[in-house]
């Protein structure tokens, strides 16, 4: 699947622009994302179900679309869960971003554009630096997921890690986009709130910091100095 990723991702961005419930996404198959092509799936990787989350957190973020794509698993734990919501996430930062970066880009006061100034300026490449941190994350557990065969026990460091990033992420990155926004970013008018939101409510579900903080901890307390560093090089390899 991940050769024709490109195409899978156009397909989710018109089955999802402006969409409002979740029949479009259930009728165009994405419960068959996951599923093995000689079980009549379509035989994607956890790299495609990130792509295709990642979009959903950016258009439609209110929307169950981990829960349809998760669907095709039959029985999936609560790291699978958490490691679909990382793939939201990181397309909900995405957002985000975006959004302020165009407001300010648009936006002025005292005579200048908002980007002008400085202090704004630096606001954002900070929330930049976490957003690219979180998508890095994302993609790290996704290629560990495809290289386990899904096997959330195996590829537990990287969902832990992953989603404890991300989590950590929501407060700068929803704090820098309301500052840059004024009152703007709370208005139901305006799209950042759309999710903004849904970023604050992630954060405590399927694990909150304090949850993932422990699982890594463990793991690397039990790795040790040296264990730890081969396995993370071993890993990048």
């Amino acid at each position: 699947m991940s050769a024709a990723r490109d195409m899978l991702c156009d397909t989710t961005r018109t089955v999802l622009a402006g969409a409002d419930d979740i029949a479009p996404v259930e009728e165009a198959g994405f419960a068959l994302l996951l599923v093995a092509e000689d079980e009549g799936g379509f035989g994607g990787d956890w790299g495609d179900a990130n792509a295709v989350l990642h979009i959903a957190g950016m258009l439609a973020p209110d929307l169950p679309v981990a829960d349809v794509i998760l669907s095709g698993l039959g029985d999936v734990s609560m790291p699978h869960r958490a490691a679909a919501t990382v793939g939201l996430m990181a397309g909900a930062m995405g957002q985000a971003l975006s959004l302020s970066i165009d407001h300010v880009n648009t936006r002025q006061q005292f005579g200048r554009r908002l980007g002008k100034f400085q202090a704004v300026q630096q606001s954002l490449a900070v929330m930049a630096c976490e957003v690219a941190a979180v998508d890095a994350a994302a993609a790290a557990m996704a290629a560990r997921l495809d290289a386990t065969g899904f096997d959330a026990e195996a590829a537990g460091f990287e969902i832990a890690a992953a989603k404890l990033r991300a989590n950590r992420a929501v407060g700068v990155v929803t704090a820098i986009a309301h500052q840059v926004h004024g009152a703007i970013g709370f208005t139901e008018e305006y799209d950042l709130c759309r999710v903004t939101i849904p970023l604050m409510r992630w954060r405590g579900e399927h694990g909150n910091d304090a949850h993932w903080a422990r699982t890594l901890g463990r793991q690397v307390a039990a790795l040790g100095g040296r264990g730890l560093w081969e396995g993370l090089t071993a890993r990048a390899g």
